[in-house]
């Protein structure tokens, strides 16, 4: 097993950020009120597009690696005009490209399970923040031995600074296992990137949460009444994606809920939290499902032994946890 990832690294910095130009373009042109109601064209061109655009570079720089992402071509196989903007837009970035095979990139992500080495990709999480113009992210993560070693994690939407009003956003997120984590501009020349850590808030009282948009993706009832019994007065930061694992790991926010709604059986997927769960671990912080357990990757493509998710800067993770059983 390699001791060095610099490589990987370096192959998913620039995979992402290749996607996200693909991604903001396809953005810019869309109108959320028609998108809303019966045209999602935009938002699959988008999906299929970003996802075609990584595997095939990362199948370019690793033919051996297994990829488990979120789409498949069947569908887009089948709606010719669809297939027909993807191919465009993906020609921008790479001329030469066909129909078919931007069809074979996309299936490059349909591994389906386990592999002692494997990347998984979510092309486009976030869905309902990309169509209206919001935060959505591009998570690639390389999972070795059940563990996750890499993760470039982009938001092209997100400022550098939450409370800073310059107009600049667009970040990635880049972080290997026993290295840290760094914050790197989506559009800048530097691939280093700037080292970030969680905050250092040693009590839950003195910090914020981060919490799904939508009530549909996580109990806000919940997450507030853990809240107010931890002591927590400021306003929940309410956004779309794992841009939640960024401003937890770059410390905007302490504390990040992705808890189950009553009577859901819903299963996590494990591309909607690998990136973001080491960008927080190699920040500082501490990731593990409701009960305190780690988080079993080995059972892709699904995060079938956890329940819900709690991420925190790692200062009192124990303390969040227990508030979460109180009643």
């Amino acid at each position: 097993m390699p001791t060095s990832y610099d490589r990987e690294r370096e192959v998913a910095l620039q995979a992402v950020r290749k996607a996200a130009t693909l991604c903001q373009a396809v953005q810019s042109e869309i109108d959320p009120a028609i998108i809303e109601k019966d045209d999602r064209t935009p938002v699959t061109v988008a999906d299929f597009g970003s996802q075609a655009l990584i595997c095939n570079a990362l199948r370019e720089a690793f033919p051996e690696d297994p990829i488990i992402a979120e789409e498949d071509s069947s569908d887009l196989r089948s709606n010719q005009g669809v297939l027909l903007q993807v191919t465009q837009q993906i020609q921008q970035i790479r001329s030469g490209v066909t129909p078919n095979t931007v069809c074979a990139w996309i299936d490059e992500g349909n591994a389906g399970s386990y592999s002692d080495r494997f990347w998984t990709l979510d092309p486009i999480d976030g869905t309902k923040g990309f169509v209206r113009g919001d935060q959505y992210a591009i998570a690639l993560a390389l999972i070795v031995d059940g563990t996750p070693r890499v993760a470039a994690l982009a938001c092209p939407n997100l400022p550098a600074d939450l409370d800073a009003d310059d107009g600049s956003t667009g970040q990635v997120f880049i972080a290997v296992r026993g290295d840290g984590a760094y914050q790197v501009s989506l559009n800048g020349d530097d691939d280093e990137g700037t080292a970030i850590q969680t905050s250092d808030a040693e009590t839950p009282a003195n910090g914020r949460f981060t919490d799904s948009f939508v009530s549909a993706h996580s109990s806000h009832d919940t997450a507030k009444e853990t809240g107010h019994r931890l002591g927590i007065e400021a306003e929940p930061i309410r956004m779309d994606s794992q841009a939640k694992y960024a401003i937890v790991a770059r410390g905007d926010a302490e504390i990040y809920f992705r808890l189950p709604r009553p009577g859901s059986d819903y299963t996590e997927k494990i591309w909607d939290h690998a990136a973001g769960m080491l960008v927080v671990e190699t920040a500082g912080g501490t990731v593990t499902d409701v009960n305190g357990n780690a988080l079993d990757f080995t059972h892709a493509p699904l995060l079938s032994e956890n329940t819900g998710i709690v991420a925190t800067n790692g200062r009192f993770h124990d303390d969040v946890l227990q508030a979460l059983v109180e009643k």
